[in-house]
C-alpha cells in the first residue's frame, strides 16, 4: 500500500498548536476591525446614535461577534475610546521628539493633542464609567499608562537635551494630561476651534522646563572646582 505524504499546509492544519495560534490571530484581527469601525462611528454619531448593527456592518462582521468579544456596546465604546487615547499619546510623544527646546516640546505635544477629537471621545468614556463602574478598570489602566509613558518620554528628553525640569517627570506628565483634558472639555462645550484650544492650553501649561544657561554650567563648574579644592585641603590636613 502506498504511503500517503502530507503537505506542509495539511501538517499545520492538523497541528493543535498551530490551530490555536491561528484562532488567536483571527480573534485579534476581528477585535481590531470592530474597534476601528466602532471608533469612527462613535466619534461621528455618539454612543446613542450608533447601533450594534451599524458597527457590525462597518467592520464586515456579525452583531453576535460584537457581543462575543465585548459583551455590550458600552464596553466597546470605552475600550475604543481608551485605545484612541493611547494612540494619541504615542503620536504626541513621536512629534515631541523632534523638539530641541522645552517650549517647542510643549508646543508639539499641545498641537498634536488639540488637532484631534480623541480627548473628547475619551472624556465621554470617563463620564460613562461614572455610571458603569464595571468598566472603570480599563479607564484606570489607560490613565496610568498615559502618566507612566508620558513621564518616561519626558524624562528621556530632559536627559537628552540637558534641560532643567521645573517638576518631576511623573508630576509633569500627570499635570499635562489633567490640564489638557480640562481645557479641551471646556473648549468643546463652548464650541471653540482647535486653534483657540491650542492657545489656551499653552497659556495654562506655561513653562515645563528651561534650558541650562552658561551661568548654570559655570556655576556647576565652580562648585565642582570648589569641592575638589575642599577635598584636596581635607586630604592635606589628613596627611599632615
Amino acid at each position: 500500500m502506498a504511503n500517503s505524504v502530507q503537505t506542509a499546509p495539511e501538517m499545520l492544519a492538523g497541528d493543535p498548536k498551530h490551530a490555536a495560534r491561528a484562532t488567536r490571530t483571527a480573534g485579534r484581527e476581528m477585535r481590531s476591525r470592530l474597534l476601528d469601525g466602532a471608533s469612527r462611528l462613535f466619534k461621528e454619531r455618539g454612543l446613542a446614535g450608533t447601533s450594534i448593527s451599524d458597527i457590525a456592518a462597518a467592520a464586515d462582521a456579525f452583531p453576535s461577534q460584537i457581543t462575543y468579544y465585548f459583551r455590550t456596546k458600552e464596553a466597546l465604546f470605552v475600550e475604543a475610546a481608551c485605545r484612541e487615547m493611547l494612540y494619541l499619546a504615542r503620536a504626541t510623544e513621536q512629534e515631541a521628539t523632534q523638539a530641541h527646546t522645552p517650549r517647542d516640546y510643549t508646543r508639539a505635544l499641545v498641537e498634536t493633542v488639540t488637532a484631534t477629537d480623541s480627548v473628547a471621545f475619551f472624556t465621554e468614556a470617563l463620564t460613562l464609567t461614572r455610571r458603569r463602574q464595571d468598566l472603570a478598570p480599563l479607564v484606570e489602566r489607560t490613565i496610568e499608562r498615559l502618566h507612566c509613558e508620558g513621564a518616561r518620554a519626558y524624562a528621556s528628553q530632559v536627559e537628552r537635551h540637558g534641560w532643567r525640569s521645573l517638576r518631576a517627570p511623573e508630576e509633569s506628565s500627570r499635570r499635562f494630561w489633567a490640564v489638557a483634558i480640562g481645557v479641551m472639555v471646556e473648549g468643546h462645550a463652548m464650541g471653540r476651534p482647535a486653534e483657540d484650544l491650542c492657545t489656551e492650553l499653552l497659556r495654562v501649561l506655561g513653562d515645563q522646563a528651561t534650558t541650562r544657561t552658561v551661568d548654570d554650567s559655570t556655576r556647576l563648574r565652580l562648585v565642582g572646582d570648589r569641592d575638589a579644592s575642599d577635598s584636596d585641603s581635607r586630604d592635606g590636613e589628613t596627611s599632615s
